[in-house]
């Protein structure tokens, strides 16, 4: 067991978990020991002297002395994810270890597309985000002083009209800074709370305030949900198994609270696609396709199939936001930059008519 003195690692990204299990599958399918091929990796990972910390080094150590993945993922719990420690024990126990390892590189190949698709999302806005405070930032404090002096030396004065316009312009323009800057300010300190302890609150504010990003939640637990199920019902475990797994994998209470629901429906004597249509975790559709597939013997494969189709409407969904938000700001950006102009170019161009 991990104990409280142990420094906090950084758990892998998906791409790199995905690589992890995909290559302790390819051990495990061509009669490797695990002792041999974890020792191969800290090997690989000795070489690099420039790193600070070193997972598959404290991996190997472990499974050098007890022969458990498990027992090794579980030493070092600070530097992987739960929910893959809890995978793991359960293959070993079944014997079933190298379909759980191919099944969790499926699921977090899955995880870093959704992830880089969102990340995508956020740079995007915030990059036009903190352009449009720069430019509109120069104009104000560089180009506006210079337009006002040289209407200055041309005669206009201050109570005149083109005066006038020019502060018009400048408090749109600041106007505008500042509510840009509060927005992308607004953003990055979302972003970092969403990597704390904080996280579940930041989420469930951003779903009462913007609709898209409740149906963009929704549909990402849906796709994890069906995501663990297939992986569960594929390597045998029962339906009530693979459910008690599921909220490991969640970020948000209302889709854990969903599950929970589920599981006591089936308690009380409901089938699991009955208990499914009334929890709403899954659209009606999807629903009767499972129904088929039960009914057929093919539910795990079915699950998989809705796993992608969430995965795919959530990409879609993150792609829908940038269409929206990117020509939004740049229109905004065309729109403050032309008011800023026109404010100085026609107290231009009414001193130089009447000269």
């Amino acid at each position: 067991m991990a104990t409280g003195g142990k420094k906090k690692g950084r758990i892998m990204s998906s791409e790199e978990l995905s690589s992890f299990c995909d290559q302790i599958a390819l051990m495990l399918s061509s009669g490797m020991t695990l002792r041999d091929g974890i020792e191969m990796l800290a090997e690989d990972e000795m070489k690099d002297k420039s790193l600070k910390h070193r997972p598959y080094t404290n991996l190997y150590k472990t499974v050098d002395e007890t022969g458990s993945l498990y027992v090794a993922l579980k030493e070092n719990e600070e530097d992987w994810p739960s929910y893959m420690i809890e995978m793991v024990d359960i293959g070993e126990q079944t014997g079933r270890l190298e379909d759980i390892m191919l099944s969790l590189s499926t699921y977090y190949q899955r995880e870093g597309r959704i992830r880089s698709a969102a990340v995508s999302a956020i740079t995007y806005p915030l990059v036009l985000g903190v352009m449009l405070v720069v430019i509109i930032g120069i104009l104000l404090w560089r180009v506006l002083p210079i337009f006002r002096r040289v209407l200055a030396s041309l005669g206009v004065g201050a109570s005149s009209s083109g005066s006038v316009l020019m502060q018009i312009g400048t408090y749109v323009g600041w106007g505008v800074l500042i509510l840009i800057g509060v927005l992308v300010l607004a953003a990055i300190v979302i972003a970092i709370l969403l990597k704390t302890k904080a996280r579940g609150g930041v989420l469930k504010f951003l779903k009462n305030l913007f609709p898209p990003v409740r149906r963009l939640t929704e549909k990402l637990s849906a796709s994890r949900v069906a995501g663990i199920l297939s992986l569960m019902l594929s390597s045998g475990f029962p339906m009530e198994n693979a459910l008690q797994m599921a909220p490991a994998a969640l970020a948000d209470q209302e889709s854990i609270d969903k599950v929970a629901q589920i599981r006591k429906d089936m308690q009380d004597g409901d089938t699991f696609s009955d208990a499914l249509s009334k929890s709403g975790l899954f659209a009606d559709f999807h629903n009767r396709m499972l129904k088929v597939g039960a009914a057929s013997g093919h539910e795990p494969q079915v699950m998989g199939k809705i796993a992608e189709i969430y995965e795919e409407q959530v990409e879609d969904g993150l792609d829908h936001l940038i269409s929206i938000v990117e020509p939004t700001l740049v229109a905004l950006l065309c729109v403050v930059i032309g008011a800023i102009l026109l404010s100085v170019m026609l107290p231009m161009a009414g001193v130089l008519s009447a000269m």
